[in-house]
């Protein structure tokens, strides 16, 4: 008997909506910088390729980065789950992924303690056999090395996994792992970028992500990124 389909969740954005905590926490360290805290529309735009990125964008050539990280870090630990919620609907999604058998993992751009830190905050209901953030050993998404050795802890080929995100950075890396790929656009980018990467399903509503997983369980062969 083959084991049962995995489903690998990004974390912030599709399970859970931490913008307003990673805005607070970005607006204190740029101003121990002396600069104003940009709108949060902007930081939406700037969160999921990793602090280092957000923090390069929000100073735009103003103030060292190294040093502004340093402090945004401090700031995002001291306080990771302040406004962070999971996102209206999810609850009842996950309870169904878990009474239909399918095994769940959590793969982010944050760092794997912070991310450990929030799935326990918010998410630990449900038995998610791994959780993993970003590790040095690992590069970043959309580098599939990271989501293929989740599927390795799991004991899934990564063709029977479906990798869920909200960007099209995650779309980009179930795709360069041989994974089928739900988007879903209630959170970090908006519908007209997910659509244009190319996932397998792109849902708007987490009412909608159930039927999403079994489609992608049945359509076969996953859509793979063009050749370079």
């Amino acid at each position: 008997m083959s084991p049962p389909p995995a489903v690998i969740f990004d974390l912030d954005g599709t399970l859970v909506d931490s913008l307003d905590d990673i805005a607070l926490a970005l607006g204190r360290a740029l101003a121990d910088a002396g600069l104003p805290p940009p709108p949060r529309p902007r930081v939406r735009a700037w969160v999921g390729d990793g602090a280092r990125s957000l923090v390069a964008r929000a100073l735009d050539g103003r103030a060292d980065v190294d040093a502004v990280l340093a402090r945004f870090r401090d700031h995002y630990r001291a306080h990771p789950v302040v406004h962070t919620r999971v996102y209206d609907g999810v609850a009842a999604v996950l309870d169904a992924v878990v009474t239909a058998g399918r095994r769940l993992a959590i793969l982010s751009t944050k760092p794997d303690d912070l991310t450990r830190t929030v799935a326990d905050a918010l998410l630990a209901a449900w038995p998610f056999a791994v959780v993993r953030g970003h590790r040095p050993d690992h590069p970043l998404k959309p580098d599939p090395a990271a989501a293929l050795a989740v599927a390795a802890e799991l004991g899934a080929a990564p063709a029977r996994c479906t990798f869920v995100g909200d960007s099209e950075v995650d779309v980009a890396t179930g795709r360069a792992a041989g994974m089928r790929t739900v988007a879903v656009s209630w959170g970090l980018r908006d519908r007209a970028v997910l659509a244009a990467a190319g996932p397998d399903h792109l849902v708007d509503a987490p009412a909608e992500l159930l039927a999403a997983l079994e489609g992608a369980e049945h359509d076969g062969a996953p859509r793979r990124a063009a050749p370079r």
